[in-house]
């Protein structure tokens, strides 16, 4: 220990850990063990994780699992780490353990001691904050979380946007040639544009018909192509089962 730092245990050992970090013993082994890109995990990922840390507690504390003052504290200190007060006290890098047991444990250790000054009291990382939970279960329920909010909070409304400009763009083309709205569609339809495979231009599709892919459109020019491709859809399902 140094002036910098202070000596944390775990049931490895102990170690040195920066004196003002919020994280404990395991964080910093996997940040030793783990030697940093400077890829950090994702700002959406941590607040997933926070919030599942928050959910976690309060259906411990009504399990009668947990104490309701540690369940509080818990979540409060979650709610801080949610809302990205917290986000350089997670320097786990995102090469780590393949089930992310680094990053769990670095927002239990980051959460406990939040919750222990909220409290006043000690708050165990693993025994309290990530009680009734595992890291297999945590990780992946996190990237659903992350991507479903993100899913909500941008791509929707990106989406929405990209629409009403679409919009505009068709009524400001009919309005320069003097058309009618009733035809304004059907200019777009008239303006042609190359779908695309990946990077390569593929077939040639109006402006109405860029949102769908190229299956889309053949199944379009050719509707008799669903009933074929069903029974094959079957086949292959058999066979990937077979080298599985």
């Amino acid at each position: 220990m140094t002036a910098t730092t202070r000596v944390e245990r775990d049931s490895l050992g102990s170690l040195d850990v920066p004196a003002n970090a919020l994280w404990g013993a395991q964080t910093q082994r996997a940040v030793e063990n783990f030697p940093p890109t400077g890829l950090r995990m994702p700002r959406a990922f941590i607040r997933a994780l926070a919030l599942i840390k928050h959910s976690a507690a309060g259906a411990n504390a009504e399990l009668g699992d947990l104490p309701r003052v540690v369940a509080a504290a818990i979540q409060e200190a979650s709610l801080e780490v949610a809302a990205g007060l917290c986000d350089n006290e997670f320097p786990v890098d995102v090469f780590q353990t393949g089930s992310g047991t680094s990053s769990n444990m670095n927002a239990n250790e980051v959460i406990a001691t939040l919750a222990s000054r909220i409290l006043g009291s000690a708050v165990h990382p693993n025994d309290e904050v990530n009680m009734g939970q595992s890291s297999n279960d945590v990780i992946p329920t996190a990237i659903h979380v992350a991507a479903t909010l993100l899913l909500d909070e941008q791509l929707r409304p990106a989406l929405k946007r990209l629409r009403e400009v679409l919009r505009d763009r068709a009524a400001e083309l009919g309005e320069k040639r003097g058309l009618p709205e009733d035809v304004v569609h059907q200019l777009a339809r008239q303006r042609v544009l190359l779908a695309r495979i990946e990077l390569d231009a593929a077939i040639g599709g109006d402006l109405g018909q860029q949102p769908l892919d190229v299956d889309g459109q053949a199944f379009r020019r050719h509707g008799g192509h669903r009933g074929r491709l069903q029974p094959r859809e079957a086949q292959v399902a058999q066979l990937d089962d077979g080298v599985r």
